[in-house]
């Protein structure tokens, strides 16, 4: 058991040169220079920084840009049809919103004019209150027929 004496050291692996972060400082770059060794350097763009975006030559252009740019609302005249179809259906703004499988905050800010408007989410409400929310005859009610393939 002279492998198990309590003075000796066994050593698995021993490192060679320099760690990753001594090897990358200014110090061991130039002594490795002037021992005629290659060095490779290459420069990361933005490294170690958060940029997720790149800045582009519109950046400018849309800077100088003064007109409030916003998205378009749900109409009040939409909004009040939603609420008119949904109460003579005799549902409540969480029923409607239950059974087009949205929330019931949803409802409320498509009735309250408060919404961005989505196709999938009218589409849903106006076959479940049966009328048009969308083009010309708004508030007229759907045509039922069969769907084209």
């Amino acid at each position: 058991m002279a492998e198990s004496d309590w003075d000796t050291v066994t050593v698995l692996r021993q490192r060679k040169g320099p760690t990753a972060a001594q090897a990358k400082s200014k110090q061991a770059i130039l002594a490795a220079q002037r021992r005629g060794e290659d060095v490779e350097t290459s420069k990361k763009w933005a490294a170690g920084q958060n940029k997720q975006h790149s800045i582009t030559k519109n950046t400018a252009k849309l800077d100088r840009e003064t007109e409030e740019l916003h998205h378009d609302r749900v109409t009040l005249e939409v909004g009040k049809v939603i609420q008119q179809g949904r109460q003579s259906k005799g549902l409540t703004q969480k029923d409607l919103a239950t059974k087009i499988n949205e929330k019931p905050q949803v409802i409320a800010d498509y009735e309250s004019g408060r919404a961005i408007p989505n196709n999938q989410v009218l589409g849903k409400i106006e076959r479940a209150i049966g009328l048009k929310l969308r083009g010309k005859d708004i508030g007229k009610p759907i045509e039922k027929g069969p769907r084209a393939k």
